[in-house]
């Protein structure tokens, strides 16, 4: 199930605004009162290659402590997740389809997991999403997630997280259901055809650090959730994580990894962080 976690990336957009700072997914923060310096890096969830450039490591080694989106070494995760996977108040799947189209994703579902989706027929539709990218990519699954936490467990530093997994998933119950199953019919009827097209894009965007040319992609991407809910996915989130961002570097230097989504725009972690007085600058 931790995987699942580190999936929920991929519904995420990735923004920038500054044409000198589009170029780097890596920033130092700064200033107001910060002793010592802490790093703020963009991530994507899953990838080919993971392996992290030089200026991250050295980031890794100026830090004292690795922040994540979640805290993936807490031993409650798992559990923690399985309590709040499923919809509320009794919703279905099956129930927000037809008859042909739960028969079509069924079959689908079964062909790339094995599973038959009447056997998830409670679980929140995204979450059946996310189990899907994988498939989409022709080779094993990296992750600069655990990449990070291999480094923090070298350098006997512990891994804490910026909210819970309750938290996390909470936002896929402010997102309608039926907005969620119509992307998995979606997904479906093209045989994942369009997905895997999306994901090649964003991640060629991703290695290159254009940002900008990120964010314009996922503005016109086909994929409701991350052209349509930003705010649930990316700004509310961001306005809650600045408090939480500043006082743990405060208490010592911190090295945060987050989905790129959160990095830029007029309600990224970057500007947030600018606009409480400290220095956010690009690393190249």
């Amino acid at each position: 199930m931790k995987k699942i976690a580190l999936l929920f990336g991929l519904f995420l957009a990735l923004f920038s605004n500054a044409q000198t700072e589009k170029k780097s997914l890596l920033w130092k923060i700064s200033g107001n009162g910060l002793a010592k310096e802490s790093y703020l890096f963009g991530t994507i969830h899953i990838a080919c290659d993971a392996t992290l450039p030089k200026k991250v490591l050295d980031a890794l080694d100026k830090t004292n402590q690795l922040c994540l989106e979640l805290d993936m070494d807490d031993p409650n995760m798992q559990t923690e997740m399985m309590g709040k996977m499923m919809m509320k108040n009794g919703v279905t799947i099956e129930s927000m389809m037809s008859e042909d189209d739960f028969k079509l994703v069924d079959d689908f579902f079964k062909k790339q997991s094995g599973f038959s989706l009447k056997m998830m027929n409670s679980i929140k539709p995204f979450a059946l999403s996310a189990m899907l990218y994988p498939k989409m990519l022709d080779c094993p699954i990296q992750s600069f997630e655990n990449e990070l936490m291999k480094v923090a467990k070298e350098q006997n530093e512990e891994t804490i997280g910026l909210e819970t997994i309750g938290e996390q998933l909470a936002i896929f119950d402010a997102i309608p259901y039926q907005t969620q199953v119509n992307e998995l019919i979606k997904s479906a009827k093209s045989d994942l055809s369009t997905d895997k097209k999306e994901l090649k894009a964003l991640l060629e965007l991703y290695k290159s650090e254009d940002l900008e040319a990120m964010v314009q992609y996922s503005d016109s991407s086909e994929n409701i959730m991350t052209s349509e809910f930003k705010e649930e996915l990316l700004n509310n989130r961001n306005k809650n994580w600045i408090d939480r961002i500043t006082k743990i570097a405060m208490e010592k230097p911190t090295f945060f990894g987050v989905g790129a989504a959160h990095l830029g725009g007029e309600n990224g972690v970057i500007k947030l962080l600018r606009k409480k007085g400290y220095k956010v600058i690009a690393v190249y």
